[in-house]
């Protein structure tokens, strides 16, 4: 589990000088990224995977109910019958427990890996991983595995063996078509420099999610390297599992702020702090995932659009309930498009707080970890072109609270008479002179757009 700590920066109100020093350090540090050698995910990635509201509770058939899904047109967005994958969704991945844990063919010392490092499918779980692509590429989708799993993982022992496993399951990915792969950190296949070099020399590009929790190496990008070896993976974790509550949610996202500072996430390259856990209330964690607000998940989604972070749901799409709490957060085109500019900065803090607040949940009091500590409030800010900025203000604090953000204290903000816009409402808010304000509720955000009158 992840430790339940953040460190709290007394930065309060006025941050000209570290603004300004942080935006000459982001735009030298700009000259040299390099991003995976394979093209893929130039925009921050969205998609669907199992583990936060199923966990190991899959099989075949669920996950292809889920991409039947993703591509239903039943509901509208902006007036229109839209579909989750018609807004970049469509990448449907299954998340661990695939594997025929224990089984008598797996090489000796292994749980799922054969003497010739292939893995070995549970096809009672999963009659034909390659069946369940095809149907994923019948829908115009595309399909996730996972490997080096957490479930009986495999620690292989030495060099050749874990070289042999690596390419074991890289000629499976091929035998099943996927697409996209998340990589764990559980067992010994941990050489993600192979396992991008294998890929991308046996076929078509795959998308590759790195989730290293944001510890084991390779965990971040060396810009220092080619890109091949320096970033071989397209978006990669910056911390432990994310939970279903509110404290878990803020501890995940300070893990993204120290990479964005030196420019280690951007395109083709991009820190996540986990998948979203918007709609997933008792997941695998059952009691100890209690469930988001619908002012959480506001916060929650818009946090993670704003930091350029992957969009990855995890709900179940064909519960109308759940759905009906999140559609208008999860489909909102305006915030989706804030997560997918990049102009040089992946978006992050420019102010906070002096005062922190403790927030914690049933996980942190069963592990008996630290409350997770954080600044009362938060402010985010992102340039999305055209002169216009991204603000998201975050109140983490236990009432409502009148937020105010002086405009000069906005990153890459000239104007003094500024137009703001407010997303969640797709309304413009009126024009207002240095700075506005505005009433934000307990563990809720404003999220706006900040532009030249």
């Amino acid at each position: 589990g992840s430790k339940a700590t953040v460190s709290v920066l007394n930065c309060r109100s006025h941050a000209h000088c570290p603004t300004m020093v942080r935006a000459c350090a982001l735009a030298l540090l700009a000259l040299g990224a390099a991003a995976n050698d394979n093209g893929l995910g130039q925009t921050p990635p969205r998609g669907w995977r199992s583990w936060n509201l199923y966990g190991a509770n899959v099989n075949q058939s669920l996950i292809e109910g889920v991409m039947d899904g993703m591509v239903k047109r039943t509901r509208l967005v902006n007036g229109k019958p839209t579909s989750l994958c018609d807004l970049g969704y469509c990448d449907v991945g299954l998340d661990d427990n695939w594997q025929a844990c224990g089984d008598k063919r797996a090489a000796p010392g292994m749980h799922y890996h054969d003497a010739d490092g292939k893995p070995i499918v549970n096809t009672v779980r999963f009659p034909s991983l390659k069946a369940m692509t095809d149907h994923a590429h019948g829908l115009n989708l595309t399909s996730g595995w996972y490997g080096n799993n957490c479930i009986c993982a495999d620690m292989c022992r030495t060099e050749e063996e874990c070289d042999k496993q690596i390419k074991g399951d890289v000629a499976a990915l091929r035998e099943f078509n996927f697409d996209a792969v998340k990589l764990d950190g559980c067992g010994g296949e941990l050489d993600l420099v192979g396992f991008n070099k294998y890929m991308n020399t046996s076929g078509r590009a795959v998308m590759v999610e790195n989730c290293h929790w944001g510890v084991m190496v390779p965990f971040k990008p060396d810009r220092t390297l080619p890109a091949a070896e320096g970033c071989p993976w397209n978006f990669y974790r910056s911390s432990y599992d994310v939970r279903a509550s509110y404290a878990s949610v803020m501890h995940n996202l300070a893990s993204v702020e120290p990479l964005r500072v030196q420019n280690l996430s951007y395109p083709g390259c991009w820190a996540y702090p986990d998948m979203l856990q918007v709609g997933c209330a008792h997941g695998p964690g059952g009691a100890r995932d209690p469930g988001l607000t619908p002012e959480e998940t506001r916060s929650h989604f818009g946090s993670w659009a704003i930091v350029s972070s992957p969009l990855t749901l995890s709900h179940d799409v064909h519960n109308d309930t759940v759905v009906d709490q999140i559609w208008d957060v999860i489909t909102n085109t305006e915030v989706l498009e804030v997560n997918a500019a990049y102009f040089g900065d992946s978006g992050g803090v420019f102010n906070e707080s002096g005062k922190a607040v403790k927030l914690t949940d049933a996980h942190i009091l069963q592990a008996g970890a630290a409350a997770v500590s954080t600044p009362s409030f938060k402010y985010y800010a992102k340039p999305i072109g055209g002169g216009r900025v991204a603000v998201l203000l975050m109140n983490s604090g236990d009432a409502t609270e009148t937020l105010t953000v002086a405009f000069a204290d906005i990153p890459n903000v000239a104007c003094t008479s500024c137009a703001v816009r407010d997303l969640w409402a797709h309304k413009d808010a009126g024009v207002f002179e240095t700075s506005y304000s505005v009433d934000v509720a307990s563990h809720d955000a404003a999220f706006l757009v900040i532009k030249s009158a």
